[in-house]
């Protein structure tokens, strides 16, 4: 057995988010955020929860900073709450809300550990909600402004920005499906939503440049890699619309200036509505890109199956089953979607800022997890990332998905994906097995074979 050692300034990390593990959801002039309004609706969330009191990091964040520092992280990705900092969204900006991601930014940096934010991790302020949202043009201006103030406040300390994590998300599940916040069921307001946030990317970057910002700032998005259930021409074309809307949807305009003109063609009156300097300010150079990874899917034709007309089933290695959330583990998806980007996009510096695992979590009596399941699945994703980088993809760093067990969105806090397990009666963290075993991981920058 070999050790897969990765490069020497390779950045190991773990991420969270805001709405996740804060809580304090109207504490200290928060304003309220579209999840917060959702979570309150009946039957939105599984067992009726909510992120009102999450992991209560509001109030635990130097606890939750020595496990970091226990844990060896060189960077803790996490995303600042829109409404904590500009209760309304624009306008009066409120001082506790700068003040708390004052201290974390500091407190993170007095424990040795790079802090990573990203501005918006899916919470808009239900203000701006009211006023459209995502589909409201003057969004854009709206986020700039916050993105500007954050700038501003943090630039100074704060070596690593990303403007969005995953607008596939807010686009299709909140605006198409409702099944996440704000709760519209609309497909013919993705496309638009998806526009507005990266035309919201691309002038916040462009603030960030003029604002000369000492530091990187990129875009996170989500993948799936699709692989056809057949040979048949209907099966191999549902795979590649389902991979372009996936994929090309974000980074051809990212990366090319344009959209795809196959899916555009498909989404006929859905596609979005541009401006003329829209797919400019899109296109404008970012410092890196980053990408979450957890699954990868078998598509098929299916006439039935929405307006993509796409039956997907999970792909998953042989005797691996799938995770507590149904998502089969397939870690050469993330080969795939690597190599994709070295292929079509020009090989872009690359972190991957999300991995991660939903475990079944049985704790024993001192609430202690042996979560040999979790392990291997980062296991086997950092050997085919370790493939990757010897295949000269551009990747400099993994984050994992989730420091701490949270509040999984639609699904509540039922699914763990965390290191360190969370108790949340009494918000006790107790680090699991896979806490150590990654710990070791970062220690000996690599992975055993």
């Amino acid at each position: 057995m070999a050790l897969l050692s990765f490069p020497k300034d390779f950045c190991w990390g773990v991420a969270t988010s805001a709405y996740q593990i804060e809580g304090a959801w109207k504490e200290d002039g928060k304003g309220e955020s579209i999840w917060d309004r959702f979570t309150h609706h009946p039957y939105a969330i599984r067992g009726g929860e909510n992120g009102d009191m999450a992991c209560d990091h509001y109030h635990l964040y130097q606890e939750d900073i020595a496990l970091l520092k226990a844990l060896g992280v060189h960077s803790y990705r996490f995303s600042t709450a829109w409404t904590r900092v500009l209760p309304q969204g624009y306008g009066m900006v409120n001082p506790a809300g700068l003040d708390f991601y004052d201290r974390l930014v500091d407190n993170l940096l007095g424990a040795g550990i790079a802090p990573m934010i990203t501005l918006y991790h899916w919470d808009l302020p239900q203000a701006l909600q009211e006023q459209g949202g995502w589909n409201n043009r003057n969004i854009c201006d709206w986020f700039v402004h916050y993105a500007s103030v954050m700038f501003e406040r943090l630039g100074d300390r704060v070596q690593r920005w990303a403007t969005f994590n995953e607008p596939w998300c807010t686009a299709f599940l909140g605006y198409g499906t409702g099944q996440f916040a704000p709760g519209i069921c609309d497909i013919s307001q993705t496309y638009q939503a998806v526009h507005h946030q990266l035309l919201a990317h691309g002038k916040a970057v462009q603030a960030f440049k003029a604002l000369e910002v000492k530091g990187e700032i990129g875009i996170i998005l989500n993948f799936e890699y699709a692989f056809p259930a057949s040979e048949d021409d209907e099966d191999v074309a549902a795979a590649q619309r389902y991979l372009m809307q996936y994929v090309d949807l974000f980074a051809d305009p990212l990366f090319k200036g344009e959209y795809p003109a196959l899916l555009m063609d498909w989404a006929g009156t859905m596609a979005p509505r541009l401006q003329s300097d829209d797919l400019g300010i899109i296109n404008t150079p970012m410092d890196y890109l980053g990408i979450n990874y957890y699954t990868s899917f078998i598509v098929a034709y299916d006439p039935h199956q929405g307006h993509l007309k796409c039956r997907v089933m999970p792909k998953t290695l042989p005797l691996w089953g799938t995770t507590e959330v149904g998502w089969g583990v397939y870690p050469q998806g993330l080969m795939k979607i690597l190599t994709l980007f070295k292929e079509r996009y020009g090989n872009p510096p690359m972190l991957v800022t999300e991995n991660g695992c939903a475990a079944l979590d049985l704790p024993n009596e001192q609430e202690y997890v042996e979560d040999y399941e979790r392990i291997q699945y980062i296991r086997v994703h950092l050997r085919e990332l370790h493939r990757a980088i010897e295949a000269g993809v551009n990747v400099h760093g993994y984050y994992y998905w989730s420091l701490l067990d949270n509040f999984e969105w639609a699904e509540g806090y039922r699914p763990r994906f965390g290191l360190c397990r969370v108790n949340f009666g009494d918000f006790k963290r107790t680090p699991k097995k896979s806490f150590y075993w990654y710990h070791d991981v970062i220690k000996q920058n690599g992975v055993w074979e």
